[in-house]
C-alpha cells in the first residue's frame, strides 16, 4: 500500500529522520517503513500458498496501510495541487481496478489455482479524497459543495445498488451489468465493495483527517476504532463458534495488530523528509504484480 507525497527535491534514501539526537519519524521515514512492512506483507500474501513463508511477515504487514493511510492525510493537507495529487492517485487506482475486472470477469492473467491480486488500496483513496475536501469547504461555511464532496461518495454503493437492481430488470442485464462492474472498478470506485480496505478505512480515514492537528486524540481514536472492529467483533464471532481458542486471535484474526501503528503515528514529526516522490507511485503497482508473476512462477516449478 503506497501513497505519494510531494516532497521539494533530494536523493531517494533510507534515511528516516533519525539522527545523533532522536527528532522522531517524517513523512518520508513513515512512508519507507510502511512500505518494508507492504513487501512483508505481499510476499506472504502472493506466496502463502507454498507454506514457506512466516505468518509474522503477515501480522507485521497489518501495520503497513494504516500508516499508508496516515501519510496520505498529511500529504493531502499539505499539497500545493490537491488536484494534481488526486488525478495521480486515480490514475493508479483505475489502471489497476482495470486489470482486476479483467481477472476477475474475463480471467485474463488469472493464476493457476484461481487466485488474482485484489490489492485496491488505492480505491480507498479515491473516494477519501473528495471526502476530505469537502470536510475543509464545509469549515470554510462553502455549504453545498462540502456537503455534495462529502456525500455524494459515502452514497455511491447505495445509487450502485439502485442501478444495479434496475439493470437487472432489463433484457440487457448482462451488458449493463459488466458496465457497472467496469465502472465501479476503474473510475467511480465504490467503498462497499473494496475487499483492500472498505468501510473501515473509509471511517478510519475520515477520523484520522478530522483530528489531524490533535496528534495523541487522533491515534487514540485510531486505535479504539481498530480494537472495536478487528478485535472485538472478530472475537465475539470466533467465540461462538466450536473449538474456539484464544491464540486464533493471533493467527486468524490478527487484523487487530494493526492498532501498532499508533507507535510511529505519535513518533511523527511533521516534517516531510527527503525522498523521491515517484518512488511512490511506482512501488505499489509494480511490486504487486511482480509479486504476483513470481508466485506464478513458483507455482509452475513446483
Amino acid at each position: 500500500m503506497l501513497v505519494p507525497y510531494h516532497v521539494t527535491g533530494g536523493f531517494c534514501c533510507m534515511s528516516v529522520c533519525i539522527t545523533a539526537r532522536f527528532r522522531g519519524l517524517s513523512s518520508t521515514g513513515l512512508k519507507f517503513l510502511a512500505l518494508a512492512l507492504m513487501i512483508l506483507d505481499h510476499i506472504h500474501y502472493f506466496f502463502g500458498y507454498t507454506g514457506a513463508i512466516p505468518l509474522w511477515f503477515s501480522q507485521a504487514g497489518r501495520l503497513s496501510a494504516p500508516l499508508f493511510l496516515f501519510c496520505t492525510v498529511e500529504g493531502f493537507a499539505h499539497t500545493h495541487d490537491r488536484r494534481r495529487y488526486f488525478l495521480r492517485i486515480w490514475a493508479i487506482s483505475a489502471g489497476m481496478g482495470l486489470l482486476q475486472f479483467l481477472m476477475m470477469y474475463a480471467h485474463l492473467g488469472v493464476r493457476p489455482d484461481g487466485f488474482f491480486p485484489m490489492n485496491a488500496i488505492f480505491m480507498n483513496f479515491v473516494i477519501l479524497i473528495p471526502v476530505w475536501q469537502g470536510i475543509d469547504w464545509l469549515r470554510q461555511r462553502r455549504w453545498f459543495r462540502g456537503l455534495a464532496a462529502v456525500v455524494l461518495p459515502l452514497a455511491w454503493p447505495f445509487v450502485f445498488l439502485v442501478l444495479y437492481g434496475a439493470a437487472n430488470t432489463t433484457d440487457l442485464a448482462w451488458l449493463l451489468d459488466s458496465v457497472l462492474a467496469a465502472l465501479v472498478y476503474t473510475v467511480l470506485p465504490c467503498w462497499s465493495l473494496i475487499v483492500d480496505g472498505g468501510g473501515f478505512f473509509i471511517a478510519t480515514g475520515i477520523a484520522l483527517y478530522l483530528l489531524r492537528n490533535r496528534r495523541i486524540p487522533q491515534a487514540l481514536v485510531y486505535g479504539a476504532l481498530t480494537m472495536v472492529f478487528y478485535f472485538a467483533f472478530p472475537l465475539i464471532q470466533l467465540m461462538g463458534t466450536p473449538g474456539f481458542t484464544a491464540s486464533q486471535m493471533l493467527t486468524l484474526a490478527y487484523e487487530w495488530m494493526g492498532v501498532f501503528a499508533m507507535i510511529p503515528m505519535l513518533l511523527y514529526n511533521g516534517q516531510r523528509g527527503r525522498g523521491c516522490k515517484a518512488l511512490f507511485y511506482i512501488v505499489y503497482p509494480a511490486h504487486v504484480y511482480l509479486l504476483y508473476a513470481l508466485s506464478w512462477a513458483v507455482m509452475a516449478l513446483r
